[in-house]
C-alpha cells in the first residue's frame, strides 16, 4: 500500500486553497488528503476556472491509491463562516487549527506518513483570542515535543534556527547552552535519520557581528556558543564555528557543509530565501512526525487570482515523500 500524506491549505482567505487545487491538476505518487472545507475548495476552483473532481474521504474509508490528475481527495472540515478571497475572518481561526490538529493527530495515529502545510495567518488567529506563534510551536504542543527546530531548505542550502519567532531584543537571552545543545543534537540526528546523511557537517553562526570580534562586540560566543560546540564535538557532532554570518554564507564555506545553524530568524532566512524563494521548503525537525511547508506567506492579495506559483508547495511535497522513504 502506498504511503498516505495529509495536506492542510492553511488560511482559507489566502492562496493555500488555490495551491492545493493547482497541484491537483497533476497526479501525485502517493495518496494526498486535503484536510479542508469541501465548500471552500469547490468555490475557489470555480473562481480559478479549474475543473477539479473532489473525492470525499475519511478515516473510515482512506484511499489506497493516488488520485488521478484532475482529482483531489478531501477530508471535509467545515468552516465557521463563508470565505471571500483576500478577506480575513477571525471566525475561521478555529477551523484552521482544526485542520492542523486532524493532520498532526493523523500522523501520530499512523493514518499519514507525513503532513504538508500551506501558510497560515498568525495575526488573525491571535485576534480570535487564540494564542498562536506558528505551525512549529503548535505541532510541538500537539505532539508533546519539548524542543523542535525550524529548518528551511532549497537546492544547495539548508538553514536551521536556534531561535524562531522572538523579538530581536530577546534573542541574546535565549541563546543558552541548553537550547543550543538541544537544537544541534536534533539537527544532527534528523539530517542523519530523515535525510540519510551519514555524517552531517554543520556550520554554526555567531550571534554578534564578526562572531563577537574576540569579545569586543559581545561575549555570547566566548561564554556560551564556543564552549557548547566544543562539548558537542566530543559527542561526535561535526560542528564548525561559531563563524561570522557574513563570512559563513559564501560559496567557500557552504560547499563543504550539510546545514547551517543560525542564531535567529532574520540572520539565516533572508539568505536562504534570496537563494531559493519559491523553490524552498520549511521542515520542522525534532517531531515524531514528518512536517514540511511552503517558504512563503498567505499572499492575501493574490488569493483567487490564479497568478501564483505552486513551486514551493511541490518542493514541500517532494521533501516529505523523500523523508518518509528514508524512515521506511
Amino acid at each position: 500500500m502506498s504511503l498516505r500524506f495529509a495536506l492542510t491549505p492553511g488560511e482559507p482567505a489566502g492562496i493555500g486553497p488555490d495551491l492545493c487545487l493547482l497541484l491537483a491538476r497533476s497526479a501525485q505518487p502517493h495518496p494526498l488528503i486535503a484536510i479542508a472545507s469541501r465548500t471552500l475548495l469547490q468555490e475557489r476552483a470555480g473562481q480559478l476556472g479549474l475543473a477539479i473532481d473532489l473525492k470525499d474521504v475519511s478515516p473510515a474509508a482512506w484511499p489506497e491509491r493516488p488520485a488521478k490528475a484532475g482529482q483531489l481527495y478531501v477530508w471535509d472540515t467545515p468552516l465557521a463562516a463563508p470565505v471571500r478571497p483576500g478577506q480575513l475572518d477571525r471566525a475561521n481561526a478555529a477551523y484552521v487549527l482544526e485542520t492542523l490538529t486532524r493532520a498532526g493527530q493523523g500522523c501520530l495515529d499512523g493514518h499519514f506518513a507525513g503532513m504538508i502545510t500551506a501558510p497560515v495567518h498568525k495575526g488573525v488567529i491571535n485576534e480570535a483570542g487564540i494564542p498562536f506563534s506558528g505551525h512549529t510551536e503548535f505541532l510541538a504542543d500537539l505532539t508533546h515535543t519539548a524542543q523542535v527546530v525550524m529548518m528551511l531548505a532549497t537546492r544547495g542550502l539548508r538553514v536551521a534556527l536556534a531561535t524562531t519567532h522572538l523579538p530581536l531584543r530577546e534573542v541574546a537571552d535565549a541563546i543558552s547552552d541548553e537550547r543550543l545543545s538541544r537544537v544541534a543534537r536534533i539537527l544532527h540526528a534528523d539530517l542523519r535519520d530523515k535525510f540519510g546523511i551519514a555524517h552531517p557537517r554543520i556550520l554554526v553562526c555567531g550571534l554578534n557581528p564578526h562572531a563577537g570580534e574576540g569579545g569586543h562586540l559581545g561575549r555570547e560566543e566566548i561564554e556560551v556558543i564556543e564552549p557548547c560546540l566544543e562539548r558537542l564535538r566530543g559527542e561526535g557532532l561535526d560542528l564548525v564555528g561559531p563563524l561570522p554570518a557574513d563570512t559563513l554564507f559564501t560559496p567557500k564555506h557552504l560547499e563543504h557543509c550539510d546545514a547551517v545553524l543560525a542564531m535567529y530568524h532574520d540572520q539565516g532566512l533572508p539568505v536562504l530565501k534570496y537563494k531559493g524563494f519559491g523553490a524552498a521548503v520549511n521542515v520542522t525537525l525534532g517531531l515524531p512526525i514528518i512536517r514540511t511547508s511552503v517558504d512563503h506567506g498567505t499572499a492575501l492579495d493574490l488569493a483567487g487570482s490564479g497568478r501564483i506559483d505552486s513551486g514551493s508547495l511541490q518542493v514541500a511535497l517532494e521533501t516529505a515523500y523523500q523523508m518518509a522513504a528514508s524512515r521506511c
